[in-house]
């Protein structure tokens, strides 16, 4: 273990006495995206039945959430925005600027890196890699993609904090590997494929097609379900949307 990863294995460690839970540390992005619009909008105080509405949860899961950060509002009042902001915003690291590299520059990672969110809060972008000769040399949104042999120099030389990785599935375990050794603890991963790494490594998965998915799930129960269950004309449907083939019966032999 490098000393970068047993630094941040400390922090994990220091970090776990205050017991946030993971669903409670999840939320707390979705309420900062609707804190700022609030502030967008000028707005200085908020209840928690307005914010929860805002972001999608019930008023009393939002207040447990926002007490495990010492934050219990003012009653009658509410939440103070800006403070509310800082809060999350210190407890989520965002007070700081991480810097990150995006690893894979075809059609998804060309999109992360022209997304103009990451500065305003708080991730820079410093290195665009890719395997490709013919997109290695160009530029996109400011920087130049430089060849992945380079990774381990550009991770060095910018003190990368999380890498992106956007390559295809049968590099990206490899390029994981490459990114770990050099000393980076956070990985977004938005190849389809589940990635090993060690246990002080931190890895968030992007899959779109299990959200799509998923979608396709609650869509299909909305039309009527599977197992034989009405769909919108009040026939069962088949697993292409189509009804299925009529059963034949046969009797069986004496």
């Amino acid at each position: 273990m490098t000393p970068r990863q047993t630094r941040h294995r400390d922090r994990v460690d220091a970090a776990r006495p205050r017991g946030i839970p993971e669903a409670t540390v999840a939320r707390l992005p979705v309420y900062l995206r609707a804190l700022h619009a609030l502030q967008d909008r000028g707005v200085a105080t908020v209840s928690s039945e307005e914010l929860a509405a805002a972001a999608g949860v019930n008023s009393a899961k939002l207040r447990k959430d926002l007490s495990h950060l010492g934050s219990y509002g003012t009653r009658g009042v509410g939440y103070e925005v800006e403070y509310l902001v800082y809060q999350i915003s210190r407890e989520l690291g965002l007070t700081q600027d991480w810097v990150v590299a995006i690893i894979g520059l075809g059609n998804l990672g060309r999109a992360l890196a022209g997304y103009g969110g990451f500065a305003s809060r708080g991730f820079r972008v410093a290195g665009l890699l890719d395997a490709d000769e013919r997109i290695v040399g160009q530029e996109i949104s400011g920087l130049s993609v430089q060849h992945i042999d380079r990774l381990e120099d550009v991770i060095g030389e910018h003190g990368v904090s999380i890498a992106v990785i956007a390559t295809p599935a049968g590099a990206a375990q490899g390029v994981c590997d490459r990114v770990v050794a050099a000393g980076v603890t956070s990985v977004l991963n938005f190849a389809p494929v589940v990635l090993s790494v060690p246990e002080w490594v931190d890895v968030r998965k992007v899959d779109l097609s299990i959200e799509l998915q998923i979608l396709a799930f609650h869509e299909q129960r909305k039309a009527g379900g599977p197992d034989g269950a009405s769909g919108l004309n009040g026939r069962p449907r088949g697993l292409n949307g189509s009804p299925p083939e009529p059963v034949q019966y046969v009797e069986a032999a004496e």
